[in-house]
């Protein structure tokens, strides 16, 4: 009797680990392995492209700045984070005085 519960519960454990490796595959119905990933922050190397979004920003104020003078920009100030999660700045480009911006993605812009 007592190899017979042994026997049962095994077998429940071993259906039941089953289940949970199935749940654990994320690919899901809808998934495609070809899709373009979409990162939450970009990587430092590609920081000028794409329109600016709003957005939660997690950037401290000296991420943002370095994040600014990776883009090319110099003399970074008047650094604020703005109402729309954007780190709004005064920095200089080519020895113009410009208005840049820096998105919660890590997009940076001149406005």
């Amino acid at each position: 009797m007592k190899i017979l519960s042994v026997l049962l519960l095994s077998g429940a454990l071993l259906v039941g680990g089953a289940n949970l490796a199935a749940a654990q595959d994320q690919s899901g119905p809808g998934a495609d392995a070809n899709a373009a990933q979409n990162p939450a922050v970009k990587s430092p190397n590609d920081m000028g492209s794409g329109s600016l979004a709003k957005g939660h920003n997690s950037f401290t104020k000296g991420e943002a700045r370095g994040r600014i003078e990776k883009a090319g920009y110099t003399d970074v100030h008047h650094l604020t984070l703005d109402s729309d999660g954007l780190w709004q700045a005064t920095a200089q480009q080519n020895g113009q005085s410009v208005h840049v911006a820096l998105d919660y993605k890590g997009n940076v812009a001149a406005q």
